[in-house]
């Protein structure tokens, strides 16, 4: 009695194992081999699906996230309204003293139309220091020499790609900045307007801020829009995903009626809709891989219908209703653990190697999948994440293992003697 509690178990995986390749060559067993390879595969192609589709979701919103953060800081401090700090000096002082902080730099932002001819267009415009601004921001880094050209008195101003194309200027044109707030004259109000050189242009790969930054001396700007200093400071940590906790430590250590503003807040809708579209993808897929698990149920009740003499002859040879059962478990759970393994090296395959086959894709169909005017990116990124592929191969194999307990149980309530009547 011992020997066969011993034995059980490789029995039962061992004809599981059989019954998952359909045992021997019959037309029915060839069709229920059939059904179960279809079950194999849509697991497989639903679990792909899964990890492609997150993959290219947390690519992309690392890729948005990184070339955002070579434009803007991770955090920015400012006054209420647009006024100048009262005192940047101490503020910069507060901010240094947190051993978070990296770097810090004054600035000055603004908003104002930039006009060329006939052509304006909307601006954000941004005063710096070229000195410090590498200290917040990449940008700075892959533009130093075009940043060093910003001198003070100069009234030099560095545009973005994007807008520098839209308006058709080149390094040496002449601009107007048009300042919002005007001049009051016996005439009424006059805009004020000053003509700036173009002295270099920036393509930080976003096309936001590609399309609407202008940069230009700190000191300069002040003079434009009659600010007697910086407008805020900006901040760059040594831990990107610290923002938050960071901006709270500064809000109380800092002194002054101050507003600040992390990285995450600035672009807040845009994150949490990529969130929730992340999400509700992840529920949607995961519906596919449920359907292909469930198929399982019929793939395992035909196999019981066509093994019912088997099963009958097992039970008389002193199988019990749980060994039967655990045969047929083992039968599903061999299709969910080959189709998930399947659909984790297919998945992963194409996700690790997506920004070779997509540009393939492109040429093939002579199409582009990603204009950068609307999706910001050009390319297909792909992170694969541990996150999200460990569940997805739990939940595959859940669903897997959940199909087969029905028809598991069915096969253990076969009665031997009604099963034999007719063989």
């Amino acid at each position: 009695m011992t020997q066969l509690t011993v034995m059980q178990l490789p029995y039962e995986l061992v004809l599981g194992w059989r019954y998952t390749r359909a045992g021997r060559a019959t037309r029915r067993n060839g069709f229920i081999s059939f059904i179960s390879g279809v079950s194999m595969l849509g697991i497989a192609l639903g679990v792909a699906a899964l990890i492609i589709v997150l993959s290219v979701m947390n690519g992309f919103q690392k890729e948005v996230r990184d070339r955002m953060l070579g434009v803007i800081s991770h955090i920015e401090v400012f006054a209420p309204n647009g006024a100048a700090l009262p005192d940047p000096q101490k503020t910069l002082v507060e901010i240094k003293a947190n051993e978070n902080v990296v770097g810090a730099a004054t600035f000055i932002a603004a908003q104002a139309l930039l006009a060329r001819g006939e052509d304006m267009k909307g601006t954000l415009v941004r005063g710096i220091d070229p000195t410090l601004e590498g200290q917040v921001t990449d940008l700075a880094a892959t533009s130093s020499t075009t940043l060093a050209r910003l001198v003070p008195g100069e009234f030099g101003v560095v545009l973005g790609g994007e807008l520098a194309r839209a308006m058709g200027v080149r390094e040496g044109d002449t601009v107007t900045l048009i300042a919002p707030s005007g001049q009051v004259t016996p005439a009424g109000v006059v805009p004020r307007l000053k003509q700036m050189k173009v002295v270099g242009t920036f393509d930080s790969g976003h096309y936001e801020y590609d399309s609407a930054l202008v940069m230009l001396h700190q000191d300069d700007a002040a003079k434009i829009f009659r600010l007697e200093g910086p407008t805020g400071i900006r901040i760059k940590l040594k831990d990107l995903h610290q923002a938050r906790e960071v901006a709270q430590e500064l809000s109380r250590s800092l002194t002054g009626d101050l507003l600040i503003r992390d990285w995450t807040r600035q672009n807040k809708t845009w994150f949490a809709a990529v969130q929730l579209e992340k999400r509700m993808m992840f529920i949607i897929l995961a519906l596919i891989v449920a359907v292909a698990a469930f198929n399982l149920v019929s793939t395992l009740v035909m196999t019981v219908t066509d093994k019912r003499a088997d099963i009958a002859i097992l039970r008389t040879l002193g199988a019990s209703p749980k060994s039967i059962m655990g045969i047929f478990v083992v039968q599903g759970a061999m299709v969910g653990v080959i189709g998930t393994l399947a659909g984790l090296l297919l998945g992963l395959g194409i996700a690790f190697n997506i920004d070779v086959l997509v540009p393939a894709l492109e040429r093939l169909l002579n199409a582009s999948f990603l204009p950068k005017d609307i999706y910001l990116i050009s390319r297909m990124p792909s992170e694969p994440q541990y996150a999200d592929i460990m569940p997805i191969a739990v939940i595959a194999l859940i669903l897997a293992f959940l199909a087969t307990l029905y028809p598991s149980w069915r096969a253990s309530r076969v009665n031997p003697a009604e099963a034999l009547r007719y063989e």
